[in-house]
């Protein structure tokens, strides 16, 4: 290990923190964070705690001699010592100093000669750092992301910016935890153009080391000149910024919840015969008090009549990921594998399936997240509307199941689309005869317009966020879940699905590389429009309503 003469210190202007030190020629403050990465780590691999309290105490003396009293530069500040003593112990700890270190420490010693490079007396003046403290500053560097390089940020301030591109006025940290350097000032061209050739640029000064990020100016009072949001610029180090390789246990993962999805289909289709099941298994699952369950072979035989309606619900899981993949191909975007959510009702709550590389913009964020529901809606809507058209043909009578007539007061949209089908006198009694595709319709397109809520990491949240602003997002999300708490939206699901949201899919999606240009009015007019279908779909029918259209039997007591 080695000793404190391994660093050469030296008194800066009241500009800066009182002391800094030197190693490999880099001069950085810790408590500043602009002590080097490389030097924090080689001090916490080292464990050397004594002279990392001793760098701590020394910068926090130095802030409280700029902040309190004019105290005189130098190595002083009451620390007792004489100036013979400190050169007798300066010379025994050069004699203790390994061969490599002294070649390490003089190579990194180019400060100037009228600087001194002996360490300062510790001032007992203000508070000791515990081993608590110290071990949590270990902890945070092992653990937190790499950080950009300060001389990196010098190089590009100087050979990336400038006034035909982009005019630097001042930086701040960028990043969920500050990993990053956010350029702000002023915009020299239209910004999609400066925007490519600073990527360009980066490319050939960095090489892969970092993305640039285009994105709204924060806290910005006014808009740009040329029109739209006031830009900066975030950089970050491309391990930190871009998402990480999939692990074999999240593959175990999604494995096995595809299997318990499986399982949750064929419930379904079990349970849409109900009216063909053992009473004593019917009793079960519909009486409260019953409490002693019955012998599950009973359900065996009606496994095969379930398999058609859990494969409709299974197809349209599947055709939802295959929309995805297929925007996200020709834009170069990696999908994860999907971690289908498995659900007793719909059979299954959808998928969570995460981007694996940065979008490049907000329209390709658009696109991939409609791409899915939409193809997931359109087959359900075609399933939903052939199972209409068979459950009113008496040629397939032995195949159709008697399912509550309330079952189409669930949707607002649904249950007027079934009432012009099949009829007032089917749709007013209390059971209605229906062929299972209707069923695996229905499901499909309940959970296509839960994933579409314009809220959290949802598909429509990723769309509110690319399409209107995350301000909108934040509003939109507000909205949503005020709506499911109150059960306005989704009837007996929306509790279970705004839990859902809240553990699994809350966050909203990291920015893109251009997260500025605008998507355009034709995306934006779709958008809208599947919100307002979103809506017609997840709304209950009140008993009212429904009476009024022949939505069902409504008995009022």
């Amino acid at each position: 290990m080695g000793t404190l003469s391994s660093f050469s210190f030296s008194v800066t202007p009241p500009t800066a923190c009182s002391f800094r030190w030197k190693l490999q020629s880099r001069t950085k403050c810790f408590l500043c964070r602009e002590f080097s990465s490389k030097m924090r780590r080689r001090l916490v691999a080292q464990g050397d705690f004594a002279r990392l309290n001793f760098v701590i105490r020394s910068c926090y003396k130095g802030e409280n001699n700029r902040n309190g009293d004019s105290s005189s530069s130098g190595g002083g500040g009451g620390g007792g010592s004489s100036s013979g003593e400190r050169e007798s112990k300066e010379k025994s700890n050069l004699a203790t100093m390994t061969p490599a270190e002294k070649k390490s420490d003089d190579n990194g010693d180019d400060s100037p000669a009228s600087m001194s490079s002996r360490p300062p007396a510790i001032s007992p003046v203000g508070p000791a750092y515990s081993n608590f403290q110290v071990d949590s500053f270990k902890l945070m560097e092992l653990l937190g992301p790499e950080r950009v390089d300060p001389a990196d940020v010098k190089v590009i301030k100087d050979k990336l910016f400038g006034y035909s591109t982009f005019w630097v006025t001042r930086e701040e940290p960028f990043g969920d935890l500050g990993e990053g350097i956010l350029f702000l000032g002023n915009l020299r061209g239209k910004r999609e153009d400066v925007f490519a050739k600073l990527q360009s640029q980066l490319a050939e000064i960095m090489g892969d080391k970092y993305n640039l990020f285009m994105v709204e100016e924060p806290n910005s009072e006014g808009e740009d000149p040329r029109g739209g949001p006031r830009v900066s610029f975030g950089m970050l180090r491309k391990e930190v910024s871009e998402p990480g390789q999939t692990t074999l246990w999240q593959y175990v993962i999604a494995f096995l919840l595809f299997l318990l999805t499986i399982g949750s289909s064929v419930e379904l289709g079990i349970a849409s015969q109900i009216n063909r099941l053992p009473p004593e298994v019917v009793k079960y699952f519909t009486d409260p008090n019953a409490i002693e369950p019955p012998d599950m072979k009973l359900l065996f035989p009606f496994v095969e009549s379930a398999l058609p309606l859990a494969y409709g619900v299974l197809g349209v899981q599947l055709f939802h990921e295959v929309g995805h993949v297929l925007a996200a191909f020709p834009r170069k975007v990696k999908l994860s594998i999907p971690y289908f959510i498995p659900n007793i009702t719909l059979g299954s709550f959808g998928a969570i399936t995460q981007f694996k590389s940065i979008l490049p913009d907000r329209k390709a964020k658009v696109d991939i997240s409609l791409a899915g529901p939409f193809a997931g809606a359109a087959l359900s809507f075609s399933m939903f509307l052939v199972g209409l058209l068979l459950s009113s043909n008496p040629s397939v009578a032995e195949d159709l199941v008697k399912v509550p007539s309330t079952l189409f007061q669930g949707s607002l949209l649904l249950g007027l689309i079934s009432r012009a089908v099949l009829g007032y006198t089917a749709m007013h009694a209390s059971t209605v005869s229906i062929h299972p595709l209707l069923i695996a319709g229905w499901c499909g397109l309940t959970a296509s317009a839960f994933n579409l809520l314009p809220v959290g990491c949802l598909d429509g949240g990723r769309a509110m966020q690319g399409a209107f602003g995350k301000n909108a997002l934040v509003a939109s999300g507000l909205a949503t879940y005020t709506l499911l708490g109150l059960g306005v939206l989704g009837g007996p699901l929306s509790l279970p699905w705004g839990l859902y949201v809240l553990i699994c899919q809350r966050a909203p999606e990291k920015p893109c590389l251009n997260d500025v240009t605008e998507v355009g009015t034709w995306r934006k007019a779709v958008f809208a429009m599947a919100i307002t279908l979103v809506v017609m779909t997840l709304l209950p029918v009140w008993d009212e309503l429904a009476e009024e259209l022949g939505i069902g039997l409504v008995t009022s007591l």
